[in-house]
């Protein structure tokens, strides 16, 4: 297993690009939309961990790269319809004009909609390839079903759907983590699941990397909800004090900076204890949390 991040960062990197499918030059605006977004940078995290959990399994990264790129696939399209005047208005993603601002509203749509389905066809190709290997094909299937569903109904979009609609009004703790949990969390648990699932994981692994993957995505849009305080645009590649523009309610707005802070210690708390079982073989996701926390510092 690696132990530098920024190994399996520059695997996707370098592969990205070559999951996108042929689109007639008589839609070349929608190529170039799509690709736009998709390499403008990013940290990667969840196809990232989606790689590292497949090895952390004994199994060999660059037989998971089509799901790692399908779940980047899929964040990035969600990046895309969150920045959209109807969910956050965003101008700036990832140091760069958002995708809408350069290609207008429409475009910027059917650039998200192109990467989420494009993600579906990446899986199924890659599928398609072991229909004479049983054993195989059911870890692709269970890694595919775990990415579409918390990507869904079930997952991200009902999170990004609470968030939308719990703005302007007042919100109990119980809604903020469920939406922390879903429209965050949920794809996080979703890369390190399906990473599992193709190194081959047993129950007992996938038991305890869940419970980090569970813990870690909530510490990190707790981390986000502090840092849009904290944080600075040249760093973030965003903008900072959207949240409280817009009054999306945040831990922070909730309940203040140093219960958001000790919240943050006590979830990465949580996801370390979850891993310590597995020593040293366990030291790239215990590095990651616990460098999440520092962020905020």
């Amino acid at each position: 297993m690696r132990e530098n991040y920024d190994e399996y960062k520059e695997m996707i990197n370098e592969y990205l690009l070559d999951f996108m499918p042929s689109i007639d030059s008589k839609s070349s605006v929608l190529y170039d939309s799509m690709k736009y977004s998709l390499m403008a940078g990013g940290k990667r995290i969840r196809s990232v961990l989606l790689l590292a959990a497949c090895e952390f399994a004994g199994g060999n990264a660059k037989d998971a790269l089509p799901y790692a790129c399908a779940i980047e696939y899929i964040h990035t399209y969600s990046l895309i319809h969150d920045d959209l005047p109807a969910m956050d208005n965003d101008d700036l993603r990832r140091g760069i004009p958002t995708n809408h601002k350069v290609f207008g509203d429409g475009i910027a749509v059917l650039a998200g909609d192109g990467l989420l389905t494009t993600a579906f066809e990446i899986m199924n190709k890659d599928m398609f390839l072991f229909f004479d290997n049983m054993k195989e094909l059911k870890k692709r299937i269970n890694a595919s079903y775990t990415i579409v569903k918390h990507s869904g109904v079930q997952g991200m979009v009902a999170g990004q759907a609470s968030d939308m609609d719990s703005e302007h009004k007042q919100c109990s703790n119980e809604m903020l983590e469920y939406i922390h949990i879903n429209k965050t969390g949920s794809l996080i648990v979703a890369a390190i699941r399906a990473g599992l699932y193709l190194g081959g994981a047993d129950e007992e692994m996938m038991k305890d990397l869940t419970c980090y993957a569970e813990n870690l995505g909530l510490a990190y849009q707790i981390a986000d909800d502090i840092l849009d305080i904290k944080g600075n645009v040249e760093e973030l590649g965003k903008n900072t004090g959207k949240d409280a523009e817009c009054e999306k309610i945040t831990y922070v707005a909730l309940n203040g900076m140093e219960a958001s802070e000790q919240r943050l210690k006590e979830l990465t708390i949580n996801a370390v204890e979850a891993i310590e079982k597995y020593y040293d073989n366990a030291e790239f996701f215990r590095d990651l949390v616990l460098r999440l926390e520092n962020r905020t510092k």
